[in-house]
């Protein structure tokens, strides 16, 4: 039987992206994004996304995402989880994104077509 993970959201960054990079040199970059769900007259609700991105549209959006900005983000959902000190363990479901779009775009800022990008296997 076919399956199928993809993920399609449109909001605003919470806060700044982080970006690092792993052991091996690529960079990663991660950001949350509120996605605002309205309904009636006086009614609103907030739903928050862990977002990932890998090698150069990690770069790219490290570069240019702050907080605030409008975005469209395209990609699968993955749940990691760990031990924290206390030996719990802890998930989390993040957006692998493959494909990020700025809605708001600014002087030097690319369009979406130009960052549409492969993501590195995961095991």
């Amino acid at each position: 039987m076919p399956s199928l993970n993809k993920v399609q959201i449109m909001g605003n960054l919470g806060a700044d992206p982080e970006t690092r990079l792993t052991a091996n040199g690529n960079a990663i970059t991660s950001f949350r994004v509120a996605v605002n769900e309205r309904w009636g007259e006086d009614k609103e609700d907030t739903e928050w996304f862990s977002v990932v991105t890998w090698n150069k549209l990690a770069e790219v959006c490290g570069k240019h995402l702050e907080k605030g900005r409008g975005v469209y983000v395209e990609g699968r959902l993955k749940t990691r989880s760990w031990e924290d000190k206390e030996k719990v363990k802890r998930y989390r479901t993040e957006l692998i994104a493959q494909r990020v779009e700025f809605l708001d775009r600014g002087a030097g800022i690319p369009s979406g077509e130009d960052m549409d990008y492969d993501v590195p296997f995961e095991g």
